[in-house]
């Protein structure tokens, strides 16, 4: 009897998951793994612990879900809190397993692990965190162009979007898989007080990411006027907000393509529903960035190799990190994420601006309290976004520095937003 490991990681659904299928339809039995690794619990990056409550409460939201999931096709989940390579090499002993499937990484520090983990057991990475497949771009990856707008005429020229992979109506599991999901309690946390000024109170889990799909697409039709609105500060229309869901991979870049391109025929097809796409190819970008250029996004010089900028004291940024700057847009931006767990993009600009270009606090520092503190965490999105900032990233003007000011008349000219967050 053949049987697999089916390791699941920021792929955290069953509906348009490739590496699940071919578990599913290659083998007698699957034992479906998620492991938590103890350093995100445990580690810290600069001084800064890696994954905060809002993150943590997410993620054990959407492993339930995903149980459930499985559950419902004759499965379950099996979930381990450890080190990611000996927690599966024990499992790989305990089940008898001699193949391990899971999605592909295109972070540093996850591809470690699939090289580490390559060397114990026979292994296939499957590329699916993407709109556009790795294989399918128009050239080879060393050959990525530097600059976004390159990339993105290219792809839109030249690539296809692929067709979804439908759920497995069923699946067979090995005697002895599945273990209970903590709640935040059992692992030693307080759950975080739901804010009522949040944009939305945020669940993980393929259930709700499709939800909160067809509440944008079809319920509201908000989809039809998103470019114009996307910038907002306040409430939970303004933009999609499919981020959170993206980064666990309860739901995929491609089920909200073919949505709106369902949207496009039968509601609306504007500026706005491309511009949908447009940011979802952004966030291809910077995955296929953090695989071509691997640790290098982590390190303060980036792909460029040399500082942009004159650093300053970094002991200063507590002040930036508790939201007591002094600059109210600043300030009010950081107050949210830091009692919610979310902040707009807008406001992820300004307050990485703010950091670097008028504080000169090194931008490592405000990526890992990102890391901490998101709950749409993705370490491709989060260190592309920085490094571009910074100006040793993709930007070929060389960083951006914003007007606060400017920033604050345009996107919050009543001053509503600061009163807020206040």
């Amino acid at each position: 009897m053949s049987r697999a490991i089916y390791w699941f990681r920021s792929d955290l659904r069953l509906e348009d998951n490739e590496g699940f299928n071919r578990a599913v339809n290659g083998f007698d039995e699957v034992v479906p793994l998620y492991v938590l690794d103890k350093s995100w619990l445990e580690g810290s990056q600069l001084g800064i612990e890696r994954m905060g409550v809002f993150r943590l409460k997410f993620l054990l939201e959407s492993l339930q879900d995903l149980k459930e999931q499985l559950k419902a096709i004759g499965g379950d989940l099996h979930f381990i809190i450890g080190d990611t390579v000996e927690q599966i090499d024990q499992v790989r002993k305990q089940f008898n397993c001699d193949t391990l499937i899971a999605q592909k990484s295109a972070a540093w520090e996850e591809e470690e692990q699939e090289r580490a983990l390559s060397e114990i057991i026979n292994s296939e990475f499957v590329w699916g965190d993407t709109l556009y497949h790795l294989n399918d771009l128009p050239y080879l990856l060393e050959e990525l162009p530097d600059v976004f707008t390159a990339f993105r005429k290219s792809v839109e020229k030249k690539a296809e979007v692929r067709s979804l992979v439908e759920a497995p109506l069923h699946v067979n599991i090995a005697e002895g898989v599945g273990t209970d999901i903590p709640g935040l309690d059992e692992m030693g946390y307080s759950a975080p007080v739901q804010d009522d000024r949040a944009v939305i109170q945020f669940q993980g889990g393929s259930g709700p990411a499709l939800n909160r799909l067809n509440y944008y697409l079809w319920d509201k039709e908000l989809l039809a006027n998103y470019k114009q609105t996307r910038n907002g500060l306040i409430g939970g229309d303004y933009s999609s907000k499919f981020s959170p869901w993206l980064a666990h991979g309860c739901i995929s870049a491609r089920q909200i393509y073919w949505q709106v391109k369902k949207f496009e025929k039968y509601v609306r097809k504007n500026s706005s529903t491309y511009w949908l796409v447009f940011e979802l190819i952004w966030r291809d970008y910077f995955h296929f960035v953090a695989k071509k250029y691997g640790a290098k996004i982590f390190q303060r010089e980036g792909i460029l190799g040399e500082d942009k900028i004159e650093w300053g004291d970094d002991r200063l940024f507590h002040l930036w990190r508790d939201g007591k700057t002094g600059e109210p847009f600043v300030d009010a931006n950081m107050h949210e994420m830091n009692a919610t767990g979310f902040m707009s993009n807008r406001g992820r600009q300004n307050v990485a601006s703010y950091l670097m270009h008028n504080m000169r606090i090194d931008w490592r520092l405000g990526a890992a309290y990102f890391e901490k503190m998101l709950i749409d965490y993705d370490p491709c999105s989060n260190y592309g976004n920085w490094i571009y900032i910074a100006g040793v990233g993709n930007d070929p003007r060389g960083g951006r520095e914003f007007n606060i000011q400017r920033q604050k008349d345009m996107y919050d000219p009543k001053g509503e937003y600061q009163e807020l967050w206040a």
